[in-house]
């Protein structure tokens, strides 16, 4: 295990992940299990996803990451009133025994993940075990803090990353033995995934697992704000509580590697023109007149020989490329590793928003970070807005930066498969 920049983590005994009595829907009970499932909550396109999610059931599990209503103490208690009546009703149901969940999911183009989820206990970036690679947004982790208090749970695992040995020893092979047997569900959600889950409840099996996982740190690769939100949460109760616990998927990739996208950004009042004019003379744009597969394309192309970006809102794709030299050494920090200072989203941050849009980087009014590529561009060409496409980083500059103690600019990752939200659930009352 690699702890450089974090030495306390050599004093610690490693991850420690626990079992806990998971609530998960009764089939018999909703439409179906894919009927009440959705991404996790940053990921649903607002306000067309959300609604397409709500009427796909009246269960369906963005009811409660995502409630509806005129304020925010309104939408929490909603989430709350509506997970006890759920409860009430038997539509979740809480497993008879503790255990870990072996999760899987696949798609037809021969993407397989799968890994572990359990309560993994909180600890701070400092001790060097689970190690964040983003900024968060204060506003986001408040509204989450707020939902889970709320709610006194935690409603969807985020998604951590170990590298193992790549081979099938210890938790992969407890993993590789558990998945012969016949799943607790199995189902298929639209976007072509199947999902299937397993429990581990012999003893024997869960010391093997966590004492693997004792030996390892862990990467965020999907909830940074939820995992501020454990923090915080943590802090608020005494020690020992169930809040000094938070709900994750561990995956091994050096076993089932993912795949890492960029996420891309809406700015709402910014038309593409005013934002093209204001890149006049500090970077190149070029006018590409080909569909989005082609541009994205392109755009990859450009990224492997310095900062690039694709412009989008007004029926057609702009290049931007080749930022002006003098420009970066006024705006980029240079008080980080050049690894940092060279990221794309560092210079989009640091640069273009701040410097020459103006645009501040967590206002929600001024901008939206959205995972979907197309969705992105339909709301800039359908609310006349500008997209800033982005290409991703790679998972290796990723977790170098994460171990020198390096936070990358915000969601400037997207790693997936992410976890469906709505297959298993954690009540801290339990």
């Amino acid at each position: 295990m690699n702890t450089a920049g974090h030495p306390e983590a050599t004093a610690r005994r490693g991850l420690e992940l626990t079992p806990f009595r998971g609530l998960r829907y009764d089939p018999d009970r909703v439409g179906s299990l894919a009927a009440v499932t959705s991404p996790p909550y940053d990921v649903v396109v607002r306000p067309d996803g959300l609604h397409q999610l709500q009427d796909s059931d009246p269960y369906n599990i963005v009811r409660l990451i995502l409630p509806q209503a005129g304020t925010p103490s309104a939408r929490n208690e909603q989430a709350a009133e509506t997970l006890r009546r759920w409860l009430s009703e038997g539509v979740l149901t809480a497993d008879t025994e503790p255990g870990l969940y072996v999760y899987e999911q696949h798609d037809g183009d021969g993407m397989l993940q799968r890994g572990i989820i359990g309560a993994l206990l909180v600890t701070e970036p400092s001790e060097g075990l689970v190690l964040p690679h983003e900024d968060v947004m204060p506003h986001v982790v408040a509204d989450r803090a707020a939902l889970m208090r709320a709610t006194s749970a935690n409603l969807e695992p985020l998604l951590l990353t170990y590298r193992g040995n790549g081979t099938a020893a210890e938790a992969t092979a407890v993993i590789e033995r558990t998945v012969e047997r016949p799943p607790l569900f199995s189902t298929t959600t639209e976007d072509g995934f199947s999902h299937r889950l397993w429990s581990i409840t012999n003893p024997a099996d869960l010391a093997r697992v966590q004492s693997d996982l004792t030996r390892h740190q862990a990467l965020i690769a999907d909830g940074h704000h939820r995992w501020a939100t454990y923090r915080r949460l943590r802090a608020e109760h005494a020690s020992p509580s169930p809040w000094d616990y938070g709900l994750v998927l561990l995956v091994d990739t050096a076993r089932y590697p993912l795949r890492v996208r960029a996420i891309h950004r809406l700015l709402h009042d910014v038309a593409v023109p005013d934002a093209l004019a204001a890149l006049d003379g500090h970077f190149r744009v070029r006018r590409l007149e080909v569909p989005l597969p082609e541009a994205l394309e392109t755009l990859a192309d450009t990224a492997c020989a310095g900062n690039a970006y694709l412009l989008a809102g007004d029926g057609t794709f702009h290049l931007v490329d080749h930022p002006e030299p003098a420009l970066l050494d006024r705006t980029v920090p240079t008080d980080r590793p050049a690894a940092w200072r060279t990221l794309d989203a560092t210079v989009l941050h640091a640069t273009l928003l701040a410097h020459i849009w103006h645009v501040p980087e967590d206002d929600p009014t001024r901008i939206a970070y959205i995972h979907d590529t197309a969705a992105t561009v339909r709301k800039a060409e359908r609310d006349g807005g500008t997209a800033v496409l982005m290409h991703p980083v790679r998972e290796d500059v990723v977790r170098d930066l994460a171990r020198q103690g390096v936070t990358m600019p915000r969601k400037s990752t997207s790693f997936g498969p992410k976890p469906a939200s709505g297959l298993v659930l954690r009540a801290l009352d339990l």
